[in-house]
């Protein structure tokens, strides 16, 4: 059976263009897979007797940190220098190059009252100076007068502070890293409101202040006078603080249900100036000033007038009607704000 299965086929079948091919046998050669004839007889494994940098298994224990927390002023001096400090310098927020410039133009717009109380006291104009000197129509003027002050300096100031202020950090998660901290939503809200009244009151009340000490000091003018002319300028104060306040309350409730810089900006503008011209458009058609009440700076004219006691110029209701919508109007915005703060999660929005 052997023998025939080795005998050799005695004839190929070639074709006549090709060379004919080896002889076909019966003999099968079986290799192993990994023979002994490929290279395999070559290689050799050494030992290597170099130590090794072995890896090593820490135990891995959570430990709490038992160290002492910042005290609470100091966090929120944190978050209120944060945007303070950017409108002067860098490493704080960024506010950005034409925000600066708009508030040093105000700032310094805003002093052309104390530029022409010094030229009145040095010239010694008695005409100049009954026009641009201190007395109760000019310090609510100062601070109330539509224009330019509350068309084009103090509303549009506003716009530009409250514009991002809360709605960038619900835009990119920026209150994961403060509600991730021992901070609570109340501090948070009061930093940010803080940091946007203080810097229109460095422009509101600041050159307020500069335009009294400017009169004092080139008319040189006596303790007497100051004392006639200082509840003058203290109402005016309260009436300047009270701008701010509506401003910013309004502002930042209207930056904590956006997520960008423009729709802020453009409602508050809106509300403030859209509100005046319609009500201002109505009481000139129809003699009617009912929608006054709903004009922030109509309110506040009309209640900054009754404190310093100027001459008012809305005749049909008092002032105490204007001082309730602007308590129902802070009012509105407060707990906006306060509602929209409390649902603002750790992770982005």
């Amino acid at each position: 059976m052997t023998e025939e299965f080795e005998q050799t086929i005695p004839e190929v079948l070639t074709e006549p263009d090709h060379e004919p091919e080896a002889p076909v046998t019966g003999k099968v050669r079986l290799e192993a897979a990994w023979g002994s004839t490929e290279g395999d007889e070559d290689l050799s494994v050494t030992e290597n007797t170099a130590p090794r940098n072995e890896g090593h298994v820490f135990k891995q224990q959570y430990k709490p940190w038992n160290g002492q927390l910042n005290p609470r002023w100091m966090r929120n001096w944190a978050i209120l220098r944060h945007h303070l400090l950017g409108i002067f310098k860098k490493g704080h927020r960024p506010w950005g190059v034409p925000i600066r410039l708009f508030l040093l133009v105000v700032f310094v717009a805003s002093l052309t009252d104390v530029a022409m109380v010094i030229v009145s006291g040095l010239i010694g104009d008695s005409g100049l100076h009954s026009v641009w000197g201190v007395s109760r129509d000019n310090l609510y003027g100062h601070v109330l007068g539509f224009l330019p002050r509350n068309m084009l300096y103090y509303p549009v100031v506003a716009a530009l502070l409250v514009g991002g202020v809360i709605s960038e950090d619900r835009q990119h998660g920026t209150s994961a890293m403060y509600f991730s901290r021992p901070i609570t939503r109340f501090d948070y809200v009061s930093m940010k409101f803080i940091s946007v009244a203080v810097i229109q009151a460095l422009i509101i009340l600041v050159t307020l202040g500069l335009y009294y000490f400017a009169e004092i000091v080139s008319m040189g003018r006596g303790w007497a006078w100051i004392l006639d002319t200082f509840p003058m300028f203290l109402a005016t104060v309260i009436s300047g603080v009270l701008l701010i306040f509506t401003y910013t309350s309004i502002g930042l409730a209207l930056s904590s249900v956006s997520k960008g810089k423009f729709f802020p900006g453009i409602a508050l503008l809106s509300i403030v100036l859209g509100t005046k011209v319609l009500a201002f458009i109505v009481s000139n058609l129809f003699d009617r000033e009912i929608l006054y009440l709903l004009s922030p700076y109509d309110c506040l004219a009309h209640v900054g007038q009754a404190i310093i006691g100027t001459q008012p110029t809305y005749d049909q209701y008092s002032w105490t009607w204007s001082l309730a919508s602007l308590a129902a109007m802070n009012a509105l915005a407060l707990f906006t704000l306060s509602s929209r703060v409390s649902s603002m999660e750790v992770t982005r929005e």
